[in-house]
């Protein structure tokens, strides 16, 4: 038995994860804290989110900030282990492949408490991209697997690992928030970009090209590019020179997001959450990866992989716009995946 579920958390995306959840564990009347690393920090990339899905405040910021992978891990691993300390007999969940992922998962398991990781599962068979080594470590140390897909129960048996079919709470969340009104200033037609991962941002000719691309695109249709303050903080001033169509604006709350997305004729990105929204959203996808741990976009029509290069971006962005996304049923699930986890933790540890 536990006395209640700690959520450790400290990115954009795993805001949004964690409201289903927390959602789902207040209905059943299980008690729940909130760990914040402080990952993300800025307002629009933290408090805003906390504001417009209505989570409760954390009981506990940790106010990290930026670093180095190897420093900004070590640095949150004390820092929740002294909380955990003192927050006795507890469930921690963990969420998505940050680094708050890995470290909240390293601190509880040493400290021989259950760990459980929602999005478990995902792979993107890229062992130079942080995010895989995170979201594997975590699965390999977790006590329990929450799967979002029926790829990623088996890609966990393969590793021997059992799995715990969920559903996606990114489902979840788009169902519950898109049905809130939302507007934003764009008229259509628009592309929408999102680019921050580190393979695509530390890497300066690679991020040049997709810069170039977004350029090429902006010459025929607006851009909108809402950017990471990472991203502008390295190229600052290259991107301030740029076609007068490609709009740099302030990251969003994802209220407008989901709603630029639905609106968007065509969207560029490298997360992989957007690739999924983009997918039920019906907006076609451009992924500027090699790889993506959510191959079932693409195996149904919705999303294509390009490389790092202008033309070639610019040709998939021509292409997809034009494409019609087949009305398929989800392979995320119904939206009942942050029900389906408070659900397990309450038949188990309750």
């Amino acid at each position: 038995m536990i006395n209640m579920v700690i959520s450790i958390v400290g990115a954009r995306p795993q805001f949004i994860k964690l409201a289903p959840i927390a959602n789902a564990l207040k209905s059943l009347n299980i008690p729940h804290k909130i760990i914040h690393t402080g990952q993300h920090y800025d307002y629009p990339m933290s408090d805003m989110h906390f504001q417009q899905l209505k989570l409760d405040t954390p009981d506990y910021n940790l106010g990290v900030g930026s670093a180095s992978h190897a420093r900004q891990t070590a640095e949150m691993l004390p820092l929740i282990e002294a909380v955990l300390q003192k927050e006795k007999s507890a469930l921690t969940l963990v969420y998505g492949d940050t680094n708050s992922t890995l470290a909240g998962a390293l601190a509880t398991v040493k400290l021989g408490i259950p760990v459980a990781h929602v999005e478990a599962g995902l792979r993107s068979f890229d062992k130079y991209m942080p995010e895989e080594i995170n979201r594997k470590v975590t699965d390999h140390i977790s006590e329990h697997l929450f799967c979002p897909t029926k790829r990623a129960i088996k890609l966990l048996k393969a590793e021997g690992l059992k799995g715990i079919l969920t559903g996606d709470v990114m489902v979840d969340a788009l169902m519950m928030f898109s049905k809130i009104k939302a507007t934003h200033p764009y008229k259509k037609p628009f592309v929408l970009a999102t680019i921050h991962r580190a393979g695509n941002t530390d890497n300066k000719k690679r991020f040049m090209g997709i810069w170039k691309g977004l350029n090429l695109i902006a010459k025929d249709i607006s851009v909108i590019f809402p950017i990471h303050p990472r991203t502008m903080n390295l190229y600052r001033d290259i991107i301030s020179d740029h076609e007068k169509d490609l709009s740099l604006i302030d990251p969003v709350g994802y209220l407008e997001m989901i709603t630029m997305e639905r609106d968007a004729k065509c969207i560029i990105t490298d997360s992989g959450g957007v690739q999924k929204e983009a997918l039920i959203l019906k907006t076609p996808c451009v992924t500027v990866r090699k790889n993506t741990e959510w191959p079932e976009t693409i195996e149904l029509g919705g999303n294509c992989l390009v490389d790092g290069d202008a033309s070639a971006i610019y040709q998939a962005v021509s292409d997809m716009g034009e494409r019609s996304i087949p009305e398929t049923g989800s392979p995320f699930g119904d939206g009942k995946a942050g029900y389906n986890i408070a659900s397990f933790i309450k038949e188990h540890y309750f």
